[in-house]
Formats: structure tokens, C-alpha cells, sequence
């Protein structure tokens, strides 16, 4: 077998098959000494494809058409089965005290996640839902549902607004 053979098909879905496989001997051999060692090639593996999947029986193994890039899941939130998840997902816990939506989410099973969704706070998906792309979803999702995004709303001002961008040190300076 050709070793580039990855770099050169569409085989990015590379990394997400090693991180179930790592995942999995982790969750069966505890204690063992070489988990240490799959532990850091799944977080290697993370790292380079900018995501983080917590290692535990919380999360169940989803499907990622586009590979990991991007994908956020929080260690307190649950996925069920048969997921799918696209790139740069975000499904993240709120730790706000005196927020109303304190937690972490709670997805069902055979749930469609689409690019750029955001999932924040102690919300429950239902089972069968769809979230379109680049949705924000902070309330409660019932079974069967699907979640699209509404119009832009423009906000009009009436005196011109400053958009320069300083840095942090820039804006310490002043």
C-alpha cells in the first residue's frame, strides 16, 4: 500500500476512523499502559484537525462527511447514535452561573448537525432533527424537528460607526 495514498484521494475521513478505533480500545482497557499512548495520538490527531471530541461513554460515534475540522463537543455534553456532524460544529457547554441555560447539551440519536451549527447550553435535541447550517440552537429541539436560520435582521444606525480593529496591546496603550 502506497503510504501517501491518504494525502492524495479524498481520504481526510482518515483521522475520524483512527479516532473511533482509538477511542474505543480506551473505553474497553482502562487501566492499560498503552491507552496512554492512544491517548496522545488521538489528541495528536485532534490538534492537527482543530477539534476536540472528549473520550468518553457520553459520546457515541457519529459520522463526519467533511472529516473533524472544526468540530467542537464540550465534556459534559451528550451525543447519541447515529449522528451525523459536519465541520466546524459547536456543541458546548454554558458555565455561566446565573444563566438560565447552565449545562451542557443533550443530542439524540439519528440527528443531522449542519456546517457551522451552534448548540449551546443545557438544551435537548430530540431524535430524527435536523439543524441546518450556521444555526444557533439555545432552546429545546422536539423529535422530528428541523431548524433553519431566519432572515438577517439590518440594524440601521445614524451616525457613523468606528470599525477599526485595534489589538489587545493597542487598546492597553490608551
Amino acid at each position: 500500500m502506497n503510504r501517501n495514498r491518504k494525502y492524495f484521494t479524498p481520504e481526510y475521513l482518515y483521522e475520524s476512523k483512527k479516532i473511533w478505533e482509538y477511542r474505543e480500545k480506551i473505553l474497553k482497557n482502562k487501566k492499560s499502559l498503552i491507552n496512554k499512548i492512544r491517548y496522545i495520538k488521538a489528541f495528536r490527531i485532534m490538534k492537527v484537525s482543530h477539534c476536540l471530541i472528549p473520550i468518553n461513554n457520553q459520546v457515541n460515534k457519529f459520522i463526519t462527511p467533511h472529516g473533524l475540522f472544526g468540530i467542537y463537543i464540550s465534556f459534559g455534553a451528550k451525543v447519541g447514535k447515529d449522528c451525523v456532524i459536519f465541520n466546524n460544529v459547536t456543541i458546548g457547554s454554558n458555565t455561566l452561573d446565573d444563566s438560565k441555560g447552565y449545562g451542557a447539551p443533550t443530542i439524540g440519536d439519528n440527528v443531522y448537525i449542519g456546517v457551522g451549527a451552534k448548540i449551546i447550553g443545557n438544551v435537548k435535541i430530540g431524535n430524527n432533527v435536523r439543524i441546518g447550517a450556521n444555526c444557533v440552537v439555545v432552546e429545546d429541539v422536539e423529535d422530528n424537528s428541523t431548524i433553519v436560520l431566519q432572515h438577517p435582521r439590518i440594524i440601521k444606525k445614524k451616525r457613523k460607526r468606528n470599525n477599526n480593529y485595534y489589538s489587545w496591546n493597542e487598546r492597553t496603550k490608551k
